[in-house]
C-alpha cells in the first residue's frame, strides 16, 4: 500500500470524526453559546482529554508503537502479545489510581490547576468540579484504547483507530438532540453532554478492542510487574507524553489563564474546532503513518527511504495546509458566522471568535509540521530532545499569553500558542538538520516557496471575492444564500490555489502522487 493511500486510510477517519465534530459545536453554540454552561463544560472536558493526549496519544503513539514493531520483528506475534499484556496490566493499574486520585481532588484541582478564575463564581465553579468528575474516567478508557490503536498501527491496520473517534461527535450530537426535544435547560445539558462523554469511552475502547482480537491478538490481564521491556516503554513513555502533547499542554495553561474572562475559554474552544480540522485529517494522518514506516526504515539501515520518507511527508502536510491556513487568515469571519451564529451564539460571538480564527491560521504549518517532525526523533527512540524543545516552548507559551491576554484577550492567547508552536517547529527541524538524521532534497526546497506563492496568491483572490459579495455571506441574505456563496467561493479558492501551484511548478502530480509511494515489502501486511 502506497504512503499516500496509508495517509488517507487515517485521514478519512478523521476528516469524518472533524466533520461530525464541526456538528457538534454548532448545536452547542447554538444551545449554549459562550455562556457560564459553556465555560464550565469546555473546561471540565478539557481536563480529561488534556490527559489523554499527553498519557494516550503522546505516550503510545510514540514509545509503544516502536517498541512493539521490534517485538513482532523478533519474537513473532507471541512475543508482541506477551509485551501487550505486560503493558496492559502496568498501564491499567496506573489508570485505575491517578483516576480514583483525580477524582477526590477535583475540587483543588479546578480552584488551583484548571480555571482558578471561576472561584469568583460559585455556580460555575461547582458546575465545573461535577462535569469534570463525570468526565474524568473517559481518560482511562481512551488511554487503553490509544494502546490498541498503537497496536494496530504497527500491524499496518489503521481504519479501526481512526474511525473510534466518531463516535463521540455521534453520541455527543444525540445527547443534544435529545435535550432540545425535552427542551432541557443549559445546566442539564451541560450534564447531558457530560455523561454522553464517559458514555463514548467505553464504545471506543469497545471499538478497538474488538479490532486487535480480529487482528489475532487476545490480550489477557497480568499482573502489574515492571519487567525489561516496560521500563524501557516508561522511560521512552514520560518524555514522548510531555512532548506529543505539548499543545494540550499550552491549551491547558491557557484555559487557566482565560477563565478568568468571561466567555474567553468557549470562544477560544470554538476556534479551535475549525483549526483542528486540517491539523487533524492531515497533521495526525502523517504522523500516525510515518512514525512505524521511517522506524521500519531506520532498522533496516536503509537510510534513503527514512529520508524519503521524511521529505515526502513534509511536502505532502504543506501542500495541503498552507492554502487552508491563508484562507483561515482572510475568511475567518464568514466561516464563523455560517457555522455558529445562531441562537445564543450572537455577532459579538463571532467576531471574537473569527479574530482567534485568523491567528490561529497563521499558526497551523507549524503545529503540522511538528507531527511531521516527531517521528523522525521517535522511530530513533529518542524522546528527551524533543521534550526539551517542548518545555522551551510552554516558557515561550505562558510568558506571552501572560503578557498579551490583559490587552488583546483570547487573541493574545492565540498568539502566545501560535509563536510557542513556531518556535518548537523551528528547534526540531534545525536539529533534524544538524544531525543529519534529515537530509533535505532539492525538490522540496524548490517546490517549497512555491506552494507559498500559490498561497498568496490564493488568499489575495479569496480576500477581494469575499470584500465584494460581502452582503452574500452576511446574515441578511439568509442561509442558503450565505451557504451558497460561501461554498462557491471555496470551491474558487481550491481551483486557483490547485491551478496555480502545478502552474509554477510548486507540485506535480509525480511529487503528490507517485513520489508518496512507500517501498515495496516482499509480502505487504494485509490492511484494513
Amino acid at each position: 500500500m502506497s504512503l499516500l493511500k496509508k495517509f488517507a486510510t487515517v485521514a478519512s477517519g478523521t476528516l469524518m470524526s472533524r466533520i461530525f465534530g464541526f456538528t457538534r459545536e454548532m448545536l452547542m453554540a447554538a444551545f449554549l453559546g459562550t455562556g457560564p454552561v459553556a465555560d464550565a463544560f469546555n473546561t471540565a472536558f478539557r481536563f480529561p482529554n488534556t490527559f489523554r493526549r499527553l498519557f494516550a496519544e503522546g505516550a503510545f503513539n510514540t514509545a509503544f508503537v516502536p517498541l512493539f514493531a521490534k517485538e513482532i520483528e523478533k519474537n513473532g506475534m507471541d512475543g508482541a502479545k506477551r509485551f501487550s499484556e505486560e503493558v496492559f496490566g502496568v498501564l491499567f493499574t496506573i489508570l485505575l489510581g491517578l483516576t480514583i486520585a483525580m477524582e477526590l481532588s477535583m475540587p483543588f484541582l479546578v480552584s488551583t490547576v484548571i480555571a482558578p478564575g471561576f472561584t469568583d463564581d460559585p455556580v460555575k465553579f461547582e458546575n465545573t468540579v461535577s462535569l469534570a468528575m463525570i468526565m474524568f474516567p473517559y481518560l482511562a478508557c481512551m488511554s487503553l484504547a490509544a494502546m490498541m490503536g498503537g497496536m494496530l498501527n504497527s500491524l499496518h491496520k489503521y481504519f479501526a483507530a481512526a474511525i473510534a473517534p466518531v463516535f463521540l461527535n455521534f453520541i455527543l450530537i444525540g445527547a443534544l438532540i435529545l435535550a432540545w426535544m425535552q427542551n432541557y435547560d443549559p445546566l442539564q445539558i451541560g450534564y447531558a453532554l457530560s455523561w454522553g462523554v464517559m458514555a463514548a469511552g467505553v464504545v471506543q475502547l469497545g471499538i478497538v478492542w474488538f479490532a486487535v482480537r480480529r487482528a489475532g491478538i487476545k490480550i489477557g490481564f497480568r499482573r502489574p510487574k515492571l519487567t525489561p521491556n516496560v521500563r524501557r516503554l516508561l522511560v521512552l513513555a514520560l518524555p514522548a507524553a510531555i512532548t506529543g502533547g505539548i499543545t494540550q499542554i499550552n491549551l491547558l495553561i491557557n484555559t487557566n489563564i482565560a477563565s478568568s474572562s468571561d466567555g474567553a475559554v468557549s470562544s477560544l474552544v470554538y476556534a479551535d474546532r475549525f483549526y483542528q480540522l486540517p491539523l487533524g485529517v492531515v497533521g495526525i494522518a502523517v504522523a500516525t503513518v510515518l512514525l512505524p514506516e521511517l522506524a521500519r526504515a531506520l532498522r533496516s539501515g536503509d537510510l534513503k527511504e527514512a529520508g524519503n520518507l521524511q521529505n515526502r511527508s513534509v511536502e505532502f502536510t504543506l501542500f495541503l495546509t498552507l492554502p487552508a491556513a491563508a484562507a483561515l487568515l482572510v475568511f475567518s469571519e464568514p466561516l464563523v458566522r455560517l457555522l455558529f451564529e445562531r441562537g445564543k451564539f450572537g455577532p459579538e460571538s463571532t467576531l471574537i471568535v473569527s479574530q482567534i480564527l485568523a491567528v490561529y491560521g497563521l499558526g497551523l504549518p507549524a503545529f503540522v509540521l511538528i507531527k511531521a517532525f516527531l517521528p523522525g526523533f521517535f522511530a530513533r527512540e529518542d524522546t528527551r530532545t524533543p521534550m526539551i524543545f517542548a518545555g522551551i516552548s510552554v516558557v515561550v507559551n505562558v510568558a506571552l499569553a501572560l503578557t498579551l491576554f490583559p490587552h488583546f484577550g483570547p487573541s493574545g492567547i492565540a498568539t502566545a500558542e501560535i509563536t510557542a508552536g513556531w518556535v518548537n517547529a523551528i528547534l526540531l527541524f534545525v536539529l533534524l538538520i544538524w544531525r543529519k538524521h534529515w537530509d533535505y532534497d532539492a525538490g522540496l526546497i524548490r517546490r517549497i516557496p512555491r506552494m507559498i506563492i500559490a498561497a498568496a496568491i490564493m488568499a489575495a483572490a479569496l480576500y477581494f471575492a469575499s470584500d465584494y459579495l460581502e452582503f452574500y455571506l452576511s446574515r441578511q441574505a439568509g442561509f442558503a444564500i450565505q451557504a451558497t456563496t460561501l461554498g462557491l467561493l471555496v470551491t474558487g479558492s481550491m481551483i486557483v490555489y490547485f491551478a496555480t501551484v502545478f502552474a509554477i511548478g510548486g507540485a506535480s502530480l509525480s511529487s503528490v502522487k507517485g513520489n508518496m509511494r512507500g517501498r515495496k515489502k516482499q509480502a505487504p501486511a494485509k490492511t484494513d
